[in-house]
């Protein structure tokens, strides 16, 4: 499963990752970890651990088989730039997810993570069929919040205290797109963001 768009790759990550996407993690430490949950103690390290890094590609493998969630590592000229996830998948009545995404610092402002969330909102709407996406970002994460801006994706309002991120509880902006909208402007956002 590959997902493209003008200058990025995205797959879903293996063991064989661990070694770059650990050097990536490694270095990005600080620039990344006040955006994202804290991780529990006692739990091993998929950044320094290998096994569980390969763990976690393996769960990751069986949600993508049960359809509950598909995870992409960004590949920027063959090497690994970030994550871009398709995350909560729900079925029935809701047909809807949540997208999450993280990128290598000394490749940000390239709008690299806008290609890839238009590759992803594509895949989701066209290939898996879901009927909305929403993004949650939290408010002074300018950066990410700009990618919402240039892909025109909805602010729908905050939600409070939505998520916990690195130990505390956070507001989140929620940002939503719809099948209804992705059909009125999907030639117009893969002609943007993913035809080379």
């Amino acid at each position: 499963m590959h997902l493209h768009g003008r200058r990025v790759t995205l797959r879903p990550l293996t063991a064989s990752d661990f070694a770059e996407w650990s050097e990536v993690r490694m270095r990005n430490e600080e620039w990344l970890t006040v955006w994202e949950p804290s991780r529990h103690p006692n739990q091993p390290d998929p950044t320094t651990d290998r096994s569980a890094f390969a763990s976690r590609c393996l769960q990751r493998d069986r949600d993508r088989a049960a359809g509950t969630a598909y995870q992409f590592g960004l590949f920027v000229d063959d090497r690994v730039a970030g994550e871009v996830n398709v995350n909560n998948v729900i079925r029935g009545a809701m047909q809807s997810a949540t997208i999450g995404y993280w990128i290598d610092q000394q490749a940000a402002g390239n709008n690299y993570i806008g290609e890839g969330v238009a590759a992803v909102l594509r895949f989701a709407f066209d290939e898996i069929g879901l009927h909305r996406v929403e993004i949650c970002i939290v408010p002074r994460n300018e950066r990410s919040r700009r990618v919402m801006e240039k892909l025109e994706i909805r602010d729908e309002g905050i939600a409070l205290r939505y998520l916990e991120i690195n130990g505390v509880w956070e507001d989140h902006v929620r940002y939503g797109i719809t099948a209804e909208e992705w059909d009125a402007r999907r030639d117009d956002i893969v002609a943007t963001w993913l035809e080379r």
